[in-house]
């Protein structure tokens, strides 16, 4: 339509006219087609569009469904997290629980260790001192050992003393041994042992010839022996004192037969009156009860001066 325009002016009016008209026309195709193209364009624009708000609605369309599921998982994230949290104050709790029961605990193990080291303080200074006790125990020993050693030796040179002597008594009187008299050597003493019947007559407390030579030879081998103590005892049997004797009772005549032997020793030798000792032991330290001749004797114990042994004892 627009064509037949231009033909309807042509045969209407001028060419002036016309061209104008033309123009017009030729701007007005222009602007047309500008407009086409510019509908095509938007159009195109428009299809563009409605792809992208089909992308995006889409893509909002996945969005949301992310966002329902992103959500649901906030949601369980969040109903985790809770629990998480809950648990780690149960744990937390538990902990604190722990950590005051392990004060707790140091505390007592603190307590038993130190009650541990008290006892092996207490068991240390008792070892301490037992042993110190010990210490002061064996040097007691060892001392008591030396002096032993030292008494053990004195004794032992006693005993030699005592066992010279005696070889020496029994020289000087061997020609009586046999014969009523014995010598001996028991506890560390010298015991000459003479019968009543080497000394004296039934019944007296005089000492006969026989016995008074026996009786010095003693004296004379012992006078040289200043240490010596010298007990004389004088022992009867069970036998009664008969009526009309000087004597009393055994008891009496024990001790006259003992004093008659003293004298002759002190007369035929230098021994100290000091030394000696003259006892009457009567019926009563028998030697053989069924033997009363063995009982009546007289005894001359020869005893050492054990002073220094003693001394040695008390120390």
């Amino acid at each position: 339509m627009l064509v037949l325009i231009p033909m309807a002016f042509v045969a209407c009016v001028p060419a002036r006219k016309y061209e104008e008209t033309k123009l017009r026309a030729d701007s007005m195709q222009a602007e047309v087609d500008a407009a086409k193209a510019n509908a095509l364009a938007a159009q195109t624009s428009t299809a563009e569009l409605s792809a992208q708000v089909a992308d995006y609605s889409k893509r909002n369309a996945e969005l949301e469904r992310d966002t329902t599921v992103l959500g649901t998982s906030l949601r369980k994230m969040n109903v985790q997290y809770d629990k998480i949290n809950k648990l780690n104050d149960e744990l937390l709790g538990k902990y604190n629980d722990l950590l005051a029961g392990g004060r707790s605990e140091n505390r007592k193990l603190l307590t038993d260790l130190e009650a541990t080291r008290l006892e092996l303080q207490n068991r240390e200074d008792s070892v301490n001192a037992l042993a110190k006790r010990i210490s002061e125990k064996q040097a007691t020993l060892a001392d008591r050992e030396a002096k032993l050693a030292e008494l053990q030796a004195e004794i032992a040179a006693k005993d030699a003393a005592m066992k010279n002597l005696k070889d020496r008594v029994s020289q000087a009187l061997v020609g009586f041994e046999g014969k009523g008299l014995t010598v001996e050597q028991r506890n560390g003493r010298i015991y000459v042992s003479m019968d009543n019947k080497l000394l004296f007559p039934s019944g007296s407390a005089a000492v006969d010839a026989k016995g008074k030579e026996a009786v010095s030879k003693l004296a004379k081998a012992i006078e040289s022996e200043k240490e010596l103590s010298i007990l004389v005892e004088g022992h009867t049997d069970t036998d009664k004192i008969g009526g009309g004797s000087s004597y009393k009772d055994n008891w009496d005549l024990s001790v006259a037969r003992a004093t008659s032997v003293v004298r002759i020793m002190q007369e035929s030798s230098k021994l100290d009156p000091v030394r000696i000792t003259a006892a009457g032991r009567g019926e009563y330290v028998p030697i053989d009860p069924n033997d009363k001749a063995k009982n009546r004797r007289i005894e001359v114990v020869l005893i050492p001066d054990l002073k220094e042994l003693y001394n040695l004892v008390k120390e």
